[in-house]
């Protein structure tokens, strides 16, 4: 018995060698003494000779190898593992405690959440690690370089975390990997070499990241892999030709980058490739390959918005292309006269400067779904053969884009087959009012979404207990599977005319039958990606069991299929990503991914052994144990004393006891926690005086804590500022560290910018909510003596009181502004560690490490960005500032504009939004100063309709004990509406327009 004691709580002693037991297991006892009796030393039992000793040192070498071979008959988990394993989950921060039963038991034996191992021992006589699933769990922290020492894993699942940091160049070393799941994450920088290095690697997926820096070349040496998904992230500079060298590519998705140079021709060579996607990069004028004619498996050519120019190659000759977008470039010339393949769904060549007439080859395409050539320069007739050739059944749909050309006419009929949407808008021809149904706006069908109806079946409709849910197609109650699902580059434009093919395709690579199959629902989201929500319901049985759920083998096996990747690919859906499963209460308690393990009898055998042999040892063993802990306890109470001792003392700040902040919170009952982060957990509480307050208690144990507890008091003692978060004082006892701050009762700017926001905020408080973040900004930066730079300015760091007004928190990263030296001269920066949040980072400081008062102005720059847009700094691999000086250049700035927001005086949006952008400028003497900026805003301020809730109250500073009217777009301003494509030049000096979003 005590032998299994030590099995489970002692594997590193199953690691060292019996030379190490000799010499280091009698070093941990007291050093023996004639006459030493049980008395003497607590239970330790006596030793009095040398004799005895060894004796004793026999005893547990006896114990030991017993031990050992009885711990590889149960097939406990490599000690390395385990170590590399508790080393993982230091390194993250795991809120909804996923990963609880981490610290009991084995990894293997004990079912570790998102640990699976090999069914078996290996060669050396242990369990090993075969793939770590831990997608979907809502982690945070980094990946720890201990990653590599999990050298038999194949599956390295974190897909759809929040964890930060760069990829551990460790992971290189795990020979055996076949998928490297990352995408969905906030990683940052490069890609390593080391990754280019495994052998057995046949998915790499870091989209939807903050990847920066090149593509390695030694990626070339990935002879087995066939999906490179790196999408959605900042990967610049030139694809390596050396990429052509890969046998196996199938999937090469790296569009939303910042990719340049030229497309390499070699990528011709490539033998099996079926995808091709690089859209939103920038080639830099450079050309499309002629080569790219002759890539004869190729289904899908996707060059979007690249800067390429030149003529368009002859994709004729590629016989099985199934969609083709070369549009947002300056491609020119004529378009190719070769007819394309019988299944291309898809071809848009639009807004490039295209010139010629349109050829009769996009005639007679059977599956033809869209083919938009609009906004170039072609001239000439339209060929009505277009659109008079095909035949489309209910479920079908053909567009045809030609709107902004120089078109003259139409050869043949006029008259539109049902389901054909033909643009031509913006032609000759529409001076032609026969032609009016053409030349109108085209509303079209986007095909944006569409909810599935159950279809009805011969068998009565009956109610279900929840979470059952009836099934017609098989008059029984069952709990389905929630799936959520996307096609990351499908090979059409409409999902309707596949759905059933879809539907077929799905249950065969699941081994289910149609009718445990339902499609929810499906939207096209950017990319364009189609997310598909699923339900998979349990086979029926049998009548008299009326409600079913699957059986845990059959779950697991279903999700497996899934997080495998075992579905095979389809060449008309093209590659898919899981986005997580939602368990319903039958399913709650199942471990949809963990191991399976038993007791052998040769372990039996062992354990016997081992007990008889251990029995001495192991009194010894607890015994010392006991003894040490004591001595622990006795340190960390002699530790606890100390830092009571030394509590800081801080003039003109109120210092609560621990028991006061335990009664304000009700013993810090979970019902009063307010919020959450790095630092600890925030209750709102209530003193003896009835003051309501917030209370930020430091994680345990916190050394990082620590320090931003000291900082915060000694910055925000001294500071009083209308727009900065009061202190009101701190409780350091019982080592504990807390802070009390003034409670505000709307929460987080971040909170109301959401989405879920029942009442969204107006155009006219949003602009109050910046003046004032930035009122107590400037504050920190000219009026603090010394002054202070705020380092994490964000959009969940300014907190919203009852009458909404803005206050800027959160001093934990703060860093006082530089001083004089003695000669007088005050340096430009502070040099040093860089922190603060991913997407509000000022660039310069997180390359030179060089922070100023522009890297807070960089930061409410980014925040003034998602006051106008709703947007977060960085969703999906976008960034806000990018993607707003994309649409400012373009002189589309009103389509990024918050639709939630409500009317809006368009010139002082045009402002604040051009005062943003310049905030968040990579030069940093481009930037304004915080002046300036307070400066201009109070100018925008003023240019503002007079209405109902605006008063002067909000640029003075002062109260006036006005109450203000709740922050929702309600409060319309008393100007006419206009469209909201109204641009600079259409304002009539004197006059404001209010735009309305559509």
């Amino acid at each position: 018995m005590g032998c299994v004691i030590v099995i489970i709580n002692f594997n590193h002693l199953f690691s060292i060698s019996y030379g190490d037991l000799v010499r280091k297991i009698p070093n941990q006892l007291p050093t023996p003494r004639v006459g030493w009796n049980c008395s003497d030393s607590c239970g330790l039992g006596m030793y009095p000779s040398t004799v005895w000793t060894y004796a004793w040192v026999f005893g547990m070498f006896l114990c030991w190898s017993s031990l050992r071979a009885g711990a590889q008959d149960l097939g406990i988990t490599h000690p390395a593992e385990v170590t590399a394993l508790r080393a993982i989950k230091r390194s993250l921060v795991d809120p909804n405690k996923n990963l609880s039963n981490w610290n009991r038991g084995d990894p293997c034996t004990a079912n570790w959440t998102g640990v699976l191992c090999y069914n078996k021992t290996l060669d050396d006589g242990y369990h090993h690690v075969q793939e770590l699933q831990l997608l979907t769990m809502n982690l945070l922290g980094s990946l720890s370089p201990e990653l590599g020492r999990l050298s038999k894993m194949k599956i390295l699942d974190f897909m759809w975390n929040n964890i930060s940091g760069s990829i551990p160049k460790e992971i290189g070393n795990i020979t055996t990997l076949e998928l490297l799941l990352l995408n969905g994450n906030q990683l940052s920088g490069s890609l390593p070499e080391e990754l280019g290095y495994l052998p057995n690697l046949d998915r790499i997926q870091i989209d939807q990241n903050q990847i920066s820096g090149p593509l390695p070349k030694s990626f070339a040496n990935l002879n087995k892999t066939k999906h490179f998904h790196m999408n959605n992230n900042s990967i610049s500079g030139q694809i390596p030709p050396e990429l052509s060298r890969l046998p196996s590519l199938v999937h090469f998705l790296l569009d939303n980058n910042n990719l340049s140079g030229y497309l390499p021709p070699e990528f011709s060579k490539l033998p099996n490739l079926l995808i091709l996607q690089v859209d939103n990069n920038n080639f830099d004028g450079t050309t499309i390959p002629d080569s790219y004619s002759n890539m004869s498996k190729l289904l899908k050519l996707s060059l979007r918005n690249c800067n390429l120019q030149g003529p368009i190659p002859d994709l004729s000759r590629i016989p099985n292309l199934g969609y083709v977008d070369l549009s947002l470039n300056q491609l020119n010339g004529s378009l190719p006269l070769g007819k394309l393949s019988d299944q291309i769904t898809t071809i848009n060549l639009s807004n490039n400067t295209l010139t010629g007439r349109i050829p009769g080859n996009f005639s007679n395409l059977p599956n033809l779904q869209r083919l938009s050539i609009a906004n170039n320069s072609l001239s000439g007739s339209i060929p009505a053969a277009l659109w008079q050739n095909r035949k489309l059944n209910a479920t079908e749909k053909l567009i045809v884009e030609l709107q902004n050309n120089d078109l003259t006419s139409v050869n043949g009929s006029t008259e539109v087959p049902q389901n054909v949407t033909v643009g031509l808008r913006g032609n000759p021809l529409c001076s032609n009012s026969s032609l009016d149904n053409f030349c109108g706006t085209e509303s079209g069908d986007k095909n944006d979404s569409q909810i599935s109806i159950n279809s009805t079946a011969n068998c009565p409709s009956q109610a279900c207990p929840p979470p059952f849910e009836y099934i017609p197609e098989a008059c029984f109650c069952g709990a389905p599977l929630l799936v959520e699902y996307r096609l990351k580059s499908p090979g059409f434009t409409d999902f309707r005319p596949y759905k059933s093919t879809f539907e077929g395709y799905l249950t065969s690579g699941l081994d289910l039958d149609l009718d445990q199959l339902d499609i929810t629902s499906f939207v096209w989201e950017k990319g364009p990606r189609l997310r598909i929500s699923l339900k998979l319901f349990p086979v029926y049985v049998d009548k008299a069991n009326n409600s079913h759920i699957f059986n845990t083998s059959e779950l697991k096996r279903v999700m497996t299929k899934f997080t495998s990747w075992k579905i095979p690919d389809s060449d008309v859906f093209g590659p898919y990503e899981l986005l997580g499963f939602i368990l319903l209460e039958p399913y709650k308690d199942v471990v949809a991914l963990s191991s399976n393990s038993g007791l052998s009898k040769g372990a039996l055998a062992g354990i016997i052994l081992g007990t008889i042999a251990g029995a001495v040892a192991l009194s010894a063993i607890v015994s010392l144990l006991i003894f040490r802990k004591h001595l622990k306890d006795r340190h960390a109470v002699s530790r606890r004393r100390h830092t009571s001792k030394s509590s800081i003392k801080i003039e003109g700040v109120k210092a609560f006891t621990y028991g006061e902040m335990s009664t304000a919170t009700n013993k810090f009952n979970s019902s009063a926690q307010i919020g959450q982060g790095g630092y600890g957990k925030v209750y709102k509480g209530t003193l003896p005086d009835g003051t309501v307050v917030a209370i930020k208690r430091a994680q345990e144990g916190s050394l990082q804590g620590e320090k931003e507890f000291l900082t915060e008091i000694e910055l925000l003692s001294p500071l009083h500022h209308r727009n900065l978060v009061s202190l009101v004082g701190y409780c350091d006892e019982e080592g504990e560290q807390m802070l009390v701050y003034e409670f505000m009762s709307n929460g987080t700017l971040r909170d109301h910018l959401s989405a879920r926001s029942k009442e969204p905020l107006g155009f006219e408080m949003r602009l109050r909510i910046a003046l004032g973040s930035a009122k107590g900004i400037l504050y920190l930066h000219t009026e603090a003596n010394p002054p202070i730079f705020h380092r994490d300015i964000k959009a969940s760091n300014i907190l919203l009181d009852s009458k909404f007004i803005a206050k800027v928190a959160d001093f934990g990263l703060s860093r006082l502004a530089p001083v004089p030296d003695f000669e007088g001269t005050v340096p430009a920066h502070v040099s040093t560690v860089v922190k603060g949040t991913p997407g509000y980072l000022d660039p310069e400081y997180f390359l030179t490490h060089k922070l100023t008062d522009k890297s807070d102005v960089y930061s409410l720059g980014v925040v003034f960005l998602e006051l106008l847009t709703g947007m977060q700094p960085i969703s999906h691999g976008k960034n806000i500032v990018r993607e707003v000086n994309i649409a400012f250049q373009s002189g589309m700035i009103f389509s990024v504009i918050d639709g939630r927001m409500g009317s809006y005086p368009s010139e002082c949006v045009e402002k604040f939004l051009s005062l943003a952008l310049k905030c968040c400028e990579d030069d940093t003497d481009a930037r304004p100063s915080m002046a300036e900026v307070v400066r201009e805003l109070e100018n925008i301020w003023f240019m503002m309709p007079e209405s109902d809730s605006k008063t002067t109250e909000s640029v003075t500073g002062g109260s006036g004990g006005k109450e203000v009217t709740p922050p929702s777009s309600s409060n319309a301003v008393r100007h006419p509406y206009v469209s909201s494509d109204v641009s600079g030049s259409d304002l009539v000096s004197g006059v404001v327009p209010t735009i309305t979003p559509r």
